[in-house]
């Protein structure tokens, strides 16, 4: 049985992107709000990145993901595990300097939490917020000429947390929407990545 349809937002949005990425939309919003539809049932957005287009509309349904593990990670401990998240980073905040971010860097954590804490700092510090990982899988972006960057924004995180409660975020090829996302009433926002 379908569910009927709603207006998506919530309430007043005060969410916003936690993370630099590379081809993000909050710069250009503006000129993709006239061509939003007004109502629909599910949201897909299966290139999630920075997520602006997912924090403009807080739809209630919606269907996030990417196939980078590292960022699904992210908005799951975001979603699933904020206070946490929260504490590493601002453990991180005090302890930011150049020694400490290229071990942080050179490190891999096994606890989803952590994954997550440290590719905020790394996001937060690192040159133009960029995400690149060499052969290896390894992150290699230098640190960034920033002077006092701000690595925990908790009533960000916490909008962010907010937005994302009921939300499904998944690590999946972007096909998935095409045998997923089948009724006419979702809306798909669909942003590929530009090849180089």
């Amino acid at each position: 049985m379908a569910k009927p349809m709603s207006s998506q937002s919530r309430s007043p949005v005060t969410a916003r992107p936690f993370l630099k990425w590379a081809g993000g939309k909050g710069r250009v919003l503006s000129q993709y709000i006239p061509h939003f539809p007004g109502r629909y049932q599910t949201y897909y957005e299966p290139f999630l990145g920075g997520g602006a287009v997912f924090f403009h509309l807080c739809p209630s349904q919606a269907i996030l993901s990417d196939i980078n593990p590292e960022l699904v990670n992210v908005y799951t401990c975001i979603r699933d595990g904020l206070p946490a998240v929260i504490e590493l980073l601002e453990l991180h905040q005090r302890q930011h300097c150049q020694t400490y971010y290229y071990q942080l860097r050179a490190q891999t954590f096994p606890n989803p939490v952590e994954r997550a804490a440290r590719l905020i700092y790394l996001n937060r510090t690192c040159f133009n917020g960029l995400y690149r990982e060499n052969a290896k899988g390894e992150f290699n972006v230098p640190m960034g000429r920033y002077k006092n960057p701000k690595i925990c924004d908790g009533v960000l995180l916490q909008a962010a947390s907010r937005a994302l409660q009921s939300i499904q975020i998944q690590q999946q090829p972007f096909e998935y929407i095409l045998e997923h996302a089948l009724s006419v009433q979702d809306f798909v926002y669909f942003d590929p990545p530009y090849h180089p």
